[in-house]
């Protein structure tokens, strides 16, 4: 475990309301999509008729300078400031666009590299605010020590603090080995069930002598890659640290993303176990984060820990519910008649709760265990299907902001889901009183000096 040392105060990017551009070469880092697209179209056409050399050449040094062009004006006329407690973003070269984000809801800034822009030392700023189920705004691009510390100054006034005071130092928890990462990807199911298509195209385009069939199925193999590959790629050197604002998260091999999960802002919690997974210990927590719904695609803003033995998971959720120990919460399991309903996966539906939290358990192969503060119920409802309706069945719903994590008790028995939903209503009414106001860099209650001892060894 490394531990993070005091940083001096750095200075703002620049004065309060005076309008700030951003970096020079936003235009080239932006425009290499257009540069690759007319190389694409030159490669593709040099052999033919009618786009001779001499004419692809041309063509090439009209559209280059004039997207280039086109870019820099771009650039010109985008500028941002910061007014009282708003982000001002200006853009627009033929229709002006003028937006506010306003800091005091602010909910995340991350700092987000892609492989372009780390070519010219460049990174990209995006704001995420309460309520937003996309960025609600983005700073592409800024020089990479400009946007920490633009990042440091959107953060402290945010949490109404100086916004000189610089980053906040921060405590090393875990370190994800890239052993651990790739290992997860092999016992995995979805990656060969991923795999399997692109295998047999392969197969039957060696054993036919025909190689066009691999061209005709680009996307099975794109997504044979976004299973495999890509898990590595975007989980790469994951870590995660503990600072004063929250729990700091960097993985990323091409594209490097810096995230930061603020205190309080986690609204649910998924522990995740694949099958294959049990023969390692390993599991997966995945959280919803205020600010970060509706990402369904955009899988890596909702993973706290992509891959770890569970005594290291356990740990970190530590970090994030002080004071909760999800292993002495009892269990009560789902009545025996669930099993005419789900005759699998009935024996693994339990639910519990304590004075802090309510957990249920699914799965029977591919387990899984969702957490939810009190505090963070959203509304609890009771549905109740035909086949449950004939059982004597219902399943309570715990809503939580959009995010992977959906909690809910499975299969109890009628009377008991309507006493469950009027007890988790009053338990929700009690926790958002007792719960109180959150600041952004003041959690309710402070863990920073808890044991980490926990974290240390199993994913390091």
């Amino acid at each position: 475990m490394s531990t993070g040392t005091e940083q001096s105060p750095a200075p703002p990017v620049g004065p309060p309301g005076e309008p700030r551009r951003l970096h020079p070469l936003t235009p080239p880092a932006r425009g290499w999509v257009v540069i690759a697209a007319c190389l694409g179209v030159v490669v593709h056409n040099f052999n033919s008729q009618w786009a001779t050399p001499s004419r692809l050449i041309i063509g090439l040094g009209v559209l280059i300078p004039l997207a280039l062009g086109y870019g820099y004006l771009s650039w010109w006329f985008t500028t941002f400031r910061i007014e009282g407690d708003d982000l001002r973003l200006d853009s627009g070269v033929v229709f002006r666009r003028t937006r506010h984000v306003r800091l005091s809801r602010l909910q995340a800034v991350d700092v987000v590299r892609p492989l372009a822009a780390r070519l010219f030392g460049l990174a990209e700023l995006q704001l995420q605010v309460a309520g937003g189920d996309k960025a609600e705004a983005s700073l592409s691009f800024l020089g990479e020590a400009d946007a920490q510390r633009l990042r440091a100054e959107l953060l402290a006034r945010a949490a109404g603090v100086r916004p000189d005071v610089g980053e906040a130092p921060e405590q090393a928890l875990v370190s994800v080995p890239l052993s651990a990462v790739v290992g997860s990807v092999l016992l995995s199911l979805g990656t060969w069930a991923a795999l399997a298509p692109s295998l047999v195209v392969l197969f039957l385009a060696v054993v036919l002598a025909e190689p066009a069939i691999v061209f005709g199925t680009v996307p099975l193999f794109l997504a044979a890659w976004q299973f495999t590959a890509g898990r590595v790629i975007r989980n790469f050197d994951f870590t995660v640290a503990r600072s004063p604002d929250g729990l700091r998260l960097r993985h990323g091999l091409l594209e490097q993303r810096h995230q930061t999960v603020p205190p309080g802002r986690v609204q649910a919690v998924r522990i995740a176990q694949p099958w294959l997974w049990r023969l390692r210990g390993w599991v997966r927590v995945e959280i919803n984060v205020a600010g970060y719904g509706g990402r369904d695609g955009d899988k890596k803003e909702t993973i706290l820990l992509p891959v770890a033995p569970r005594e290291v998971a356990h740990g970190l959720l530590g970090q994030i519910l002080p004071g909760v120990d999800i292993d002495t919460i009892e269990l009560i399991p789902a009545p025996r008649r669930a099993r005419w309903h789900d005759p699998v996966g009935w024996s693994a539906y339990a639910y519990g709760a304590d004075a802090e939290v309510f957990v249920a358990r699914s799965g029977r192969f591919h387990r899984i265990l969702d957490v939810i503060p009190h505090a963070k119920v959203q509304s609890v409802r009771r549905t109740q299907g035909p086949w449950e309706r004939r059982l004597g069945l219902a399943t309570v719903h715990l809503d939580s902001t959009p995010g992977p994590v959906h909690v809910k008790a499975a299969r109890r028995d009628v009377a008991e889901a309507e006493a469950m939903v009027a007890e988790q209503a009053e338990r929700s009414r009690t926790g958002r009183r007792e719960a109180g106001a959150e600041r952004w860099i003041q959690p309710a209650s402070d863990s920073s000096s808890g044991s980490t001892s926990s974290l240390d060894g199993g994913a390091r």
